[in-house]
């Protein structure tokens, strides 16, 4: 990668969801424009804030894809990200946004 550039892979299982009360939302039902998780597979030299591994909510909208090797992944800038879910171990408070 280049630059400011994050490749990503679409977590999968992202499509169809559960409300709270239980009702089974498919994938193709779309009100609103969702945020999907993803997760990075590569970075450019001067990304800053994300490194191979991070688990990042992004908008699919705003993307371009492309296919490495048969697995489908995302190209996007750094600043295209909404956010980065990190694991907080050293205090012991869980899961981050």
């Amino acid at each position: 990668m280049l630059h400011d550039r994050v490749m990503i892979k679409i977590v999968e299982g992202a499509g169809e969801r559960r409300s709270n009360a239980g009702i089974v939302i498919p994938a193709t039902a779309q009100v609103a424009k969702r945020l999907v998780w993803g997760e990075v597979f590569g970075v450019g030299q001067h990304v800053r804030t994300v490194k191979v591994g991070d688990r990042v909510l992004l908008s699919p909208d705003d993307q371009h894809e492309v296919e490495v090797q048969g697995n489908a992944y995302l190209v996007m800038r750094e600043r295209d990200l909404h956010a980065v879910a990190a694991e907080r171990i050293e205090h012991g408070t869980g899961l981050y946004l």
